[in-house]
């Protein structure tokens, strides 16, 4: 039926065809739908289907069958879905010679044929399914070709490729390729041919990629009882002159802070998978009770240990002055006043199979960090954070997140642990509809002033559903809940969270991504607004 509610035939044919399908998926194969009934009455229109179901067939016996199968059966027949089915089911057999056909394209065989023969009995209602496979000769990639890449260089398109020239064919590797290109965000779109070569066991690569702009400003805006209003930028080129090297200029300011930081990263040291990074930065705020000042480096090491997964190695050298210190502030603020030096090393292990970083479908996102500060200067503490995320596409276009961090810090004896190293939640990327920081631990100093220190553990989870509004345009609505708290010791006790539940709406517009978001808090205390707090951030690209 088309959207206004006029009577379309081919409309009618295609539901008749999905009834069946439906049918005989689930084991009536007999099924038929005969010629729908419609009859007009007045302004509506009544269509009838009239199916004869048939009898039900579940399934009988299983079976491989081919010219010397390169594993045994017993090892192909997992494989088979068609086997943990009750009924009979046409597309789950479809399912079964794609797994085959894998098995068969990842050991070489890239032309294999899996052809199913089925025999079905009437008497019993079973039908036996033959799986009969034909591999064809190993094949070998001949070349590979390179085109539409007017900016990116050959060699960095290349070094993403799981698959070599000579090599022996593999499905798997080929989708791999396809995946890395397109995580690297530097083309509209990639695609793959793979015409025969010059012989029957050659293969030809055609790799074509349309570019889209890497470069990229960003924007964003806030407010927070800590900064007020504040805006922050970025420009980034994700790939500059070509070479797949990024280099970011970001900023932030505010009525009561400033930051900006310049760092550059080379993804492939020494032509190996060896990232190396290097930032400057300088930071100021006001916070209520103090100024503090911080400026710093960074460099840092990364590499591939497993699939999806980098060991990381950095160090970061930090002077941070602090000043104007009201009699209010707390005690560990007010016996830092003056020049502090940190010198840490970091370490960190991470898994990332995200398909995309905004809009995310599937995949995961894990990291598991350790902080070791006192290689020197005045402050020391050792801190340890993990965080898993996961991407789980649940119904059509619909996406569930989930989402989940901790950590602990805690102080190296004859070194001191700043209150900017611990603690803090609230804002648009943490517990959101609470403002920056304000999950804090409250506490009074020793001059009898109420004060906030950031805790020395934490917790934090969130659950979104994400689904696309308008999916041509990269339209995505998200509801969330999110819930956590920031804790005085170590312990951290499960059952003592805020929460905070809401809705906004992401897109991936021409200039860039943006997300505006609203959080309501679900258990105010105190002088806390559970109505709904606004936050965005928007970004542009060239």
């Amino acid at each position: 039926m088309t959207s206004s509610g006029e009577l379309n035939r081919e409309d009618l044919k295609q539901d008749a065809g999905r009834i069946m399908a439906h049918y005989q998926t689930n084991g009536f194969i007999h099924a038929k739908v005969a010629d729908p009934v419609v009859d007009f009455t007045g302004q509506s229109i009544h269509i009838t289907f009239k199916i004869e179901e048939g009898e039900r067939f579940r399934v009988g016996r299983i079976d491989i069958e081919g010219d010397l199968l390169i594993v045994p059966k017993e090892k192909l027949m997992p494989f088979l879905k068609i086997a943990k089915v009750p009924y009979f089911s046409r597309e789950t057999v479809r399912q079964d010679i794609v797994s085959l056909t894998d098995v068969y394209a990842n050991a070489g065989y890239a032309y294999a044929s899996v052809n199913p023969l089925t025999k079905e009995n009437d008497q019993t209602h079973l039908v036996d399914i033959t799986y009969t496979i034909d591999k064809g000769e190993k094949v070998y990639f001949e070349d590979i070709e390179i085109v539409g890449n007017t900016r990116t260089r050959d060699k960095v398109i290349r070094r993403e490729l799981r698959i070599y020239e000579q090599q022996l064919y593999s499905g798997s590797r080929l989708k791999r390729s396809v995946r890395n290109l397109n995580r690297l965000d530097y083309f509209e779109d990639v695609k793959v041919d793979t015409p025969k070569g010059s012989a029957d066991d050659r293969m030809r690569v055609k790799v074509e990629v349309k570019e889209k702009p890497t470069g990229s400003f960003t924007f964003g805006a806030g407010y927070s009882t800590v900064d007020n209003f504040f805006v922050t930028g970025s420009v980034t080129q994700r790939n500059l002159f070509g070479r797949g090297q990024i280099l970011k200029l970001s900023g932030q300011i505010g009525g009561s802070s400033d930051l900006y930081n310049l760092s550059f990263t080379e993804p492939w040291l020494f032509d190996i998978p060896l990232a190396g990074t290097a930032s400057l930065y300088r930071q100021t705020r006001e916070y209520d009770t103090y100024d503090r000042t911080s400026r710093g480096g960074t460099i840092g090491f990364s590499y591939p240990i497993w699939d999806y997964t980098r060991a990381s190695l950095a160090y970061r050298y930090d002077i941070t002055d602090l000043d104007d210190i009201d009699d209010d502030a707390n005690d560990n603020i007010k016996a830092l006043e003056g020049t502090n030096a940190t010198s840490a090393v970091t370490t960190a292990i991470s898994y990332d199979s995200r398909d995309k970083t905004f809009n995310t479908t599937n995949g995961q996102n894990h990291r598991l960090t350790y902080t070791y500060a006192g290689l020197g200067g005045d402050i020391g503490f050792n801190k340890v954070t993990a965080e898993l995320g996961w991407y789980i596409p649940v119904f059509k276009d619909l996406v569930t997140f989930l989402h989940g961090e901790t950590g602990v810090v805690r102080q190296i004896d004859g070194y001191t642990l700043p209150d900017y190293e611990k603690f803090y939640l609230g804002g648009m990327n943490s517990i959101r509809g609470f403002d920056y920081q304000d999950i804090n631990i409250p506490t009074i100093n020793s001059d009898g002033e109420e004060s906030e220190e950031g805790g020395l553990s934490y917790v934090q989870f969130n659950l979104e559903f994400t689904y696309p509004i308008v999916k041509d345009l990269g339209v995505v609505g998200v509801i969330f809940y999110d819930t956590g708290n920031v804790y005085a010791d170590e312990t951290i006790d499960l059952g003592d969270l805020r929460q905070s539940a809401g809705y906004g709406i992401r897109w991936y517009s021409p200039i860039g991504p943006i997300r505006i978001e609203a959080g309501h808090i679900l258990d105010p205390r105190d002088d806390e607004d559970s109505s709904a707090r606004w936050e965005f951030s928007m970004g542009a690209a060239f």
